[in-house]
C-alpha cells in the first residue's frame, strides 16, 4: 500500500492530498467571508464614536435638580387612593389668573397659602389632592369605626394616632361596637393653606352623610340610628414634609365643623 500524501509515478499527487488542499481553500474563504460580515456589521472605529450606552446611569433614579423643590421626579401619592401622573403635561403650571381655578378665589388667603405650597413642591395639583383627601377621609372613619389600628397609623400623624387609638381603647374596654356606613360625601372643599418652615398644610372641609350606630356589648343600640342618615360636617388638616423623599400626607388635625 502506498503511503498516504505520496506522490503517484506519473508525477501527480494523491486524492487525498488533493482533498486537504480544496479543504485548505474553503476554509480560508469561509474566514474572509465572515471577516467582511463581522466588518459591514460593525463599522470601523473613526474615534468619533458615543461613549458605551450606560443601562445603570438611565435607569437610577434622580434626585431634584434644585433640592428646594421637594420630590418633583418621581409618581407621588399625595394621599392614600390616589395616585398621581407626573407627565410633563400634568404638572405643568397653569397660567397664575387661572392656577386654582374653581379652588380658590385669586388673591385670596388660600390663593396665596397654595401658591406657597406649590413653590415647596412643584407636583402638587389641588384637584388631584381633594380627589385623594376623599379617599383618605373615608378609609380613616371606617378604620376608626372598626378599630383598625394598623391602617389608622399610616394615615394619621403620630399625635393625631394616639387620640383616635386612646378612644378605640375607652370602647374595647367599655365592649362596645361601632358601625358606620358611607351613604356619600357631598362636598370636600379646601379652605386652607400654607407652608411652615417645609412643612405643607392643606385643610379640607368635608360634608358627608353617613349612617352611625354605637351597640353595647348585648348589641342593643345606645347611640346613633341605624335607619337615619345624619348630615356630618368635619374639618381636617393633611401635612406632608416636602423635604422628605415620603411622598404621603398624613392627617394633623381634626375638628367639627358647623
Amino acid at each position: 500500500m502506498g503511503r498516504r500524501g505520496a506522490t503517484v509515478p506519473d508525477g501527480t499527487r494523491s486524492e487525498s492530498e488533493c482533498d486537504v488542499d480544496i479543504y485548505t481553500i474553503i476554509f480560508l474563504a469561509l474566514a474572509v467571508f465572515i471577516f467582511l460580515r463581522l466588518r459591514s456589521v460593525l463599522g470601523q472605529r473613526s474615534g468619533s464614536e458615543r461613549p458605551p450606552f450606560d443601562r445603570a446611569a438611565r435607569d437610577f433614579p434622580k434626585g431634584p435638580a434644585n433640592p428646594a423643590a421637594g420630590n418633583a421626579t418621581g409618581n407621588v401619592v399625595p394621599l392614600p387612593g390616589t395616585v398621581l401622573d407626573h407627565t410633563p403635561a400634568a404638572v405643568e403650571a397653569a397660567p397664575t389668573v387661572d392656577r386654582w381655578k374653581g379652588v380658590a378665589q385669586p388673591g385670596s388667603a388660600l390663593a396665596h397659602g397654595l401658591d406657597d405650597v406649590a413653590s415647596a413642591d412643584s407636583s402638587f395639583d389641588a384637584g388631584r389632592f381633594i380627589a385623594g383627601a376623599r379617599s383618605a377621609y373615608e378609609m380613616i372613619v371606617l378604620a376608626f369605626a372598626a378599630g383598625d389600628r394598623r391602617a389608622l397609623k399610616d394615615l394619621l400623624s403620630r399625635e393625631v394616632f394616639e387620640g383616635f387609638d386612646g378612644a378605640i381603647r375607652e370602647r374595647e374596654q367599655r365592649e362596645e361596637k361601632v358601625e358606620t356606613r358611607f351613604v356619600g360625601i357631598d362636598k370636600a372643599e379646601l379652605v386652607g393653606a400654607e407652608l411652615r418652615d417645609r412643612a405643607a398644610h392643606v385643610t379640607v372641609r368635608f360634608v358627608s352623610q353617613m349612617v352611625t350606630v354605637t351597640r353595647d356589648k348585648s348589641g342593643a343600640v345606645i347611640d346613633g340610628n341605624p335607619d337615619k342618615v345624619s348630615d356630618v360636617t368635619d374639618i381636617w388638616t393633611f401635612s406632608r414634609d416636602t423635604s422628605s423623599r415620603d411622598p404621603n400626607w398624613k392627617l394633623v388635625g381634626t375638628e367639627s365643623g358647623r
